[in-house]
């Protein structure tokens, strides 16, 4: 249990992470939406996300070549605030930035290019 326990909070601990969590904790997203929001590599992301699948933190599904993402409970969303809220009792600030709504300008997903193929 120790073990599990250290490797949970261990995942927690990056901020890719807990801001791929945060988004997530909004709703399911694919993985162009979280390249799009966060501004870094596909590589990257994919590696900060094997961490929280293999923590049991996220839950993929694919939709043809979109692989989708989703926290596997509420109270991971829970957790982040908690901290968040500990924080602030402390006086630090620990916001994390807004989630922008799809469509995403830079994510190619059905969803987004749906959208914008209604528009034209």
């Amino acid at each position: 249990m120790e073990i599990q326990l250290a490797r949970l909070y261990k995942a927690l601990a990056h901020p890719v992470r807990l801001q791929i969590l945060h988004i997530l904790g909004h709703g399911e997203a694919c993985v162009c939406h979280l390249i799009a929001i966060l501004r870094r590599p596909q590589p990257y992301i994919s590696q900060q996300l094997g961490v929280l699948r293999e923590a049991g933190l996220v839950e993929d599904r694919r939709e043809g070549q979109t692989v989708f993402y989703r926290l596997t409970s509420p109270k991971i969303q829970e957790l982040i605030r908690l901290g968040q809220e500990l924080l602030r009792e402390q006086g630090m600030l620990a916001e994390l930035p807004a989630v922008p709504e799809p469509p995403l300008d830079d994510c190619t997903c059905p969803v987004c290019t749906a959208h914008y193929q209604m528009m034209l």
